[in-house]
């Protein structure tokens, strides 16, 4: 399947879309499937700022998301620092993809306590 991320960047007036690929249809995504597209997000927005970057290492977390309704489908929606994006949509139920995005976000968390 592909789907769009359509990202905004900080200090930045337009929007850009980026087109994603990814194997498997959102009916059948299991937690693995949900972690790379939410990498694949999260990169797509690093690309938007970095061009010329290559790929970097990408942490789940340091970020708000939400999984949104879009008619029949949902949409997850990202916000870091450097910027906020929008994907999909996707057919998928709503309940389901979002207990899939905090299952994997709560596996990615460091054990134990952060110091900020």
């Amino acid at each position: 399947m592909e789907f769009d991320v359509e990202i905004v960047l900080r200090e930045r007036n337009q929007a850009v879309t980026e087109r994603i690929a990814h194997g498997t249809e959102p009916d059948a995504w299991g937690e693995d499937d949900v972690e790379s597209i939410l990498k694949q997000i999260l990169l797509a927005i690093d690309r938007a700022k970095h061009p010329e970057q290559k790929t970097r290492h990408v942490a789940l977390r340091g970020f708000s998301w939400i999984v949104e309704p879009m008619g029949e489908d949902v949409v997850i929606a990202l916000e870091i620092p450097m910027g906020a994006a929008v994907a999909g949509p996707f057919a998928i139920e709503r309940q389901r993809l979002d207990g899939l995005v905090r299952r994997v976000i709560a596996a990615a968390a460091p054990p134990g306590p952060t110091v900020h």
